[in-house]
């Protein structure tokens, strides 16, 4: 994980092992990137080789008992709902596989660009028995057309760069030699408008849904362990830990 300086942006890498699956320890890293942004007048956060973030850290999570996995779920809320109430404009280059939490991060993004390549983004949790925390409903709602919210969250599919921007899922494909250029360019368009201006409409678009996260987190967050603990929740779980061991 580190974090370069462009001028007024700073590009937030996103290196974690091949798939930057999303654990305590990541979570840990790219809150301390956030710390990390200073001054900067706009942001770019992408991945490396074929990922954006292909989602949780799935093997160390799944044996956690209760209260330890509500620990993390919780982090996890605070990390990303601090992505979202970022005051400077962020573009999310999407270089590889955004799937289930990284595709949460990448939704978290004012701006989603992704690389036209054979990559997937989605969020498959329903595919897997799980649901969905109020962190994920609500900014994916502020995020995309109401017309798109069945394909994404409830059947679970995972799509093509295409396919996603059909959706409203990201904003623009570009050539994958193109993608790290176009995002910072993005940036730094949104950079050179006047500061002050732009951190105040982002912060009155978002900050309804913020308060919507933080007024159903107990509810949800109770809601969305049962999934993750029910029987058929659990088997699906471990059956995925049991073919990424295989890979």
């Amino acid at each position: 994980m580190r974090i370069e300086h462009a001028g007024d942006v700073a590009l937030v890498r996103m290196e974690a092992g091949k798939a930057n699956a999303i654990g305590p320890a990541f979570l840990s890293s790219l809150s301390a990137l956030m710390d990390g942004l200073g001054d900067a007048s706009a942001a770019v956060i992408t991945g490396q080789g074929s990922a954006f973030s292909a989602g949780l850290d799935l093997p160390s999570l799944v044996e956690l008992d209760r209260p330890a996995m509500r620990e993390f779920m919780e982090r996890f809320d605070e990390v990303v709902l601090r992505i979202f109430e970022l005051p400077q404009p962020l573009i999310a280059a999407i270089n590889g596989h955004a799937i289930a939490g990284g595709c949460v991060l990448a939704l978290q993004a004012d701006v989603r660009i992704a690389a036209d390549r054979d990559l997937r983004i989605g969020l498959n949790e329903t595919q897997l028995g799980i649901g969905l925390p109020a962190i994920v409903l609500e900014t994916l709602r502020f995020q995309v057309p109401g017309t798109s919210l069945a394909p994404i969250a409830l059947e679970g599919r995972l799509f093509s760069p295409r396919e996603a921007l059909q959706l409203g899922l990201v904003h623009e494909v570009v050539p994958e030699a193109e993608l790290l250029d176009r995002a910072m360019q993005r940036a730094k368009a949104l950079a050179a408008l006047p500061p002050y201006g732009v951190r105040q409409v982002k912060a009155a678009l978002r900050r309804p849904v913020a308060d919507a996260v933080r007024a159903e987190d107990a509810s949800r967050s109770k809601s969305w362990l049962d999934s993750w603990f029910s029987p058929g929740g659990q088997k699906t779980v471990r059956a995925a830990v049991e073919r990424l061991k295989r890979k």
